[in-house]
């Protein structure tokens, strides 16, 4: 995976919270502190995210996005 974001966090899928069209995905890093972001419900479904699954925390300015490997 390439990627221009500088900030990159991996850590494991701790919570999905379902909304009606977004999810809030909260990533536990490994010190144990956490970042949560909301995305939509598809890129949750596309990206294959459940609880203890691995992702990054891609950080670019103000947004966080999910990535997988």
């Amino acid at each position: 995976m390439k990627i221009s974001a500088r900030n990159i966090l991996k850590g494991k899928v701790k919570t999905i919270t379902p909304g009606s069209v977004n999810s809030e995905v909260t990533i536990e890093l490994p010190g144990g502190q956490e970042i949560t972001s909301i995305i939509t419900k598809k890129s949750v479904e596309n990206l294959g995210l459940a609880p203890g699954k691995a992702a990054y925390a891609v950080i670019k300015s103000s947004e966080v996005m999910i990535a997988i490997d």
